[in-house]
């Protein structure tokens, strides 16, 4: 879990110390003026530039056909492994605007009547953890983590993080960060399975490792929020139904002192994703990648359903941001559009609602539009809660 805080505050004493050295090297009167937001931070541009543009990645995730569970031992030798694709490489958190990552990440999804299933295989020259108590901050390791967004609203998803150790950090966040939430550390994954599988030694500079395999097995009865968001017990999903999901791999530039790995000072960590976020921040749900669930054994070919009102879609982010960049500058939210001097990037087929709360504390915006299953729109709130509603 990486989220803006820890960002922003590393680039903010890195330039601290730029400005510090300056002002002892050279004598002369500085003026310090406040640099831009960094990417990662609620900005318009930011989503318009970086992250509309981004188109999120796919996967068909197919049954196994079987009510056996798979064995969880982190060595992908089980058949029914061997029928699912790889996701694609994974890039930069950022998509094009950062190289390829050094080392290769991917990922394959199955599932049965009883658990989602995740593999991953990770090539890994220099094999390191250590931290092994569960719920420790495992990205301070290298380590695979996956986030989970069920019913693609951008609220209450799941994050589950992984070292090489099989140490596992789970959590659950009602809502991102960025919109005021507190991720529950508590809360815990009953019936979870994860295993590791090294190919290589670990925590040895002496030699080049190969990498690390890894799975995990998720109990559908897991994905039901704590607390006053509880939900009746969730089931194996329907045929056809949508998940937004995304994976990410934390990697760590390191030396070696004194015969063991220690990571470079001042060198921030490498995050590499199956779906580009656009910006350094996994906690912006709705750019994760689109996971469909079927029961047709491969080679059977499935179609993924596209987004329905994807434009519509897109515009009620756009206001949401739109939104964000007024109340950084105001300390409140617009509350006509007037006032908000926003328009969309393309006029959308229908005009879109904008109303305000009472007491002008948030707002809801509905982008409707019409396809083959009747009148429907994207409706967003100052949260960020995103909907897909049926209109009379």
């Amino acid at each position: 879990m990486k989220s803006i805080v820890k960002n922003s505050v590393v680039r903010f004493c890195a330039a601290v110390l730029r400005l510090l050295v300056l002002t002892f090297t050279f004598p002369l009167t500085l003026t310090f003026t406040a640099s831009a937001p960094a990417a990662d931070t609620p900005r318009l541009p930011a989503w318009r530039e970086r992250m509309a543009p981004l188109v999120p990645l796919t996967y068909l995730a197919r049954h196994t056909g079987t009510a056996t569970p798979l064995t969880i031992d982190g060595r992908l030798d089980d058949p029914a492994w061997a029928a699912a694709p790889w996701t694609a490489d994974f890039v930069d958190i950022e998509g094009s605007l950062k190289p390829k990552p050094r080392f290769r990440t991917r990922a394959k999804i199955l599932w049965d009547d009883t658990y989602l299933y995740i593999a991953a295989e990770l090539t890994e020259p220099h094999l390191w953890a250590k931290l092994t108590q569960h719920d420790a901050v495992i990205f301070q390791d290298p380590d695979f983590e996956v986030f989970l967004d069920p019913d693609g609203d951008t609220h209450a998803y799941y994050e589950f993080e992984l070292n090489a150790l099989n140490t596992g950090w789970d959590l659950f966040l009602p809502k991102p960060y960025m919109d005021g939430a507190k991720a529950d550390n508590a809360w815990a994954i009953p019936g979870l399975k994860s295993a590791v599988h090294l190919r290589g030694t670990l925590n040895d500079p002496s030699d080049t490792d190969t990498g690390w395999t890894l799975e995990i097995a998720f109990p559908w009865t897991a994905f039901a929020p704590p607390g006053p968001l509880a939900v009746s017990a969730p089931r194996a999903p329907a045929e056809g139904t949508q998940w937004r999901l995304n994976f990410s791999r934390v990697e760590w530039q390191v030396t070696t002192p004194a015969g063991r790995y220690e990571k470079i000072p001042q060198t921030p960590e490498d995050n590499w994703v199956w779906s580009p976020q656009g910006v350094i921040d996994l906690h912006r749900p709705e750019m994760w990648g689109l996971v469909q669930f079927t029961r047709r054994p491969a080679p059977a070919p499935v179609a993924i359903t596209p987004v329905p009102g994807l434009a519509a879609r897109t515009t009620a982010l756009d206001f949401y941001y739109a939104q964000l960049d007024h109340h950084r500058t105001h300390r409140r939210w617009a509350t006509t559009f007037a006032e908000l001097n926003w328009a969309a990037p393309s006029p959308p087929a229908a005009a879109p609602i904008f109303t305000p709360t009472a007491d002008a504390t948030g707002y809801t915006f509905a982008v409707p539009f019409t396809d083959e299953i009747g009148r429907r729109a994207w409706t967003i709130r100052q949260d960020r809660r995103l909907s897909l509603e049926t209109r009379p």
